[in-house]
This record gives structure tokens, C-alpha cells and sequence, in this order.
């Protein structure tokens, strides 16, 4: 059973991944560090595998207040990407009503949907590893770190997990980097 909640994590997390750098796109125009229009996911770096999360703060004043904010975004990126509780709840309703002539009918459509995203995750081994101040508006970018080796060597410190499904994270989070990597660079 665990087993199985652990799959539906990882295809929310290759979701989320898609939904980031599809959204993510550079223009010539734009200035400062690829990073921060890379954006957040999976990646190789010369260190190894590698998460990064990319945060941002804007409208700040004072500065120590906006690098943490911008800090605290960054780790929170890569706490989406490793664990989110997703709740959705959707309404749809539809109706056809026919009065008399029955080759005439009236048909109305409702559909609401609303979602939650929770994520909740102890980050050991992330790091904030750079900096960057956009000219034009203040905002501070944030690029936080998470080595992918450094992430597994931590699985046992999660006592929540049972050690089944910490054997089965451990044993498939190369292969889970190699498909978020892949779906990313399309």
C-alpha cells in the first residue's frame, strides 16, 4: 500500500516537473544567470545529480527580510518537487430539461474545481548556492541546492517512512532524476 502512495508522489512530482520548465522559458531580452529562467527540476551538474530550486522575492525593502524570503522560496521549490499532498474536489454538474415539444430542450453546465497543494518536507543537505539582483525591479532571486546523493544518504533520518518504501526511494532515485531530466529537456 505504501508501495503505492509512494508511485502516485513520484507521477505528481513528474507532473509538477513538466508544469515547471514547460512554464519556465528564456527570451533573448531577459538578463541575468540562466538559472533563473531555467527555473527549478532536476538536472546533472559536474558535481553529479542535482535539485534545484529557483525562489524570488520582490517588493521588499528591507534586505535582509527579502533574502530570506527569496531563500526561503527556493527551498520550498524543491519541497514541491519531493513531496506534495494534492487535494482536489470538483463539482460537475449538468442538466437537460424538454417541456412539451420534445425536439426542444433546454441544457445548462456547471463545472467547478478547486485545488490544494500542501508540501511538507525536511530539506537536509540544501543549500542556497547563489544569489542574483534583478536591476530593474529589485526582485532577488534565490538558486538553492539539493545533491541527489547527499538526498539519499539522508533516507533513513525519515522515520515515517517505512523501511520498505525507504529501500524502494533509495534504489529508484537515479532512475526517478533520469525521468524528470528527460521530461525537461523536451
Amino acid at each position: 500500500m505504501k508501495v503505492n502512495r509512494l508511485m502516485v508522489l513520484l507521477v505528481m512530482v513528474i507532473a509538477a516537473l513538466f508544469l515547471f520548465t514547460s512554464c519556465a522559458s528564456q527570451s533573448k531580452n531577459m538578463k541575468g544567470p540562466d538559472w533563473v529562467w531555467k527555473g527549478s527540476g532536476a538536472f546533472d551538474d559536474a558535481g553529479g545529480k542535482v535539485f534545484y530550486g529557483v525562489g524570488v522575492a520582490s517588493g521588499i525593502k528591507n534586505r535582509a527580510l527579502l533574502r530570506t524570503a527569496a531563500d526561503n522560496r527556493s527551498r520550498a521549490e524543491i519541497a514541491k518537487i519531493l513531496e506534495s499532498y494534492v487535494a482536489v474536489l470538483a463539482k460537475d454538474y449538468m442538466a437537460s430539461t424538454t417541456a412539451g415539444d420534445m425536439s426542444a430542450s433546454s441544457e445548462e453546465q456547471h463545472v467547478e474545481q478547486a485545488l490544494k497543494t500542501f508540501s511538507k518536507t525536511t530539506l537536509h543537505g540544501a543549500t542556497i548556492v547563489d544569489h542574483w539582483l534583478d536591476p530593474q525591479d529589485g526582485s532577488l532571486f534565490a538558486l538553492c541546492k539539493l545533491d541527489l546523493e547527499a538526498f539519499k544518504d539522508t533516507l533513513d533520518s525519515y522515520k515515517e517512512l517505512d523501511s520498505k518504501v525507504r529501500d524502494y526511494v533509495r534504489s529508484n532515485a537515479d532512475k526517478m532524476h533520469n525521468e524528470l531530466e528527460k521530461l525537461e529537456n523536451k
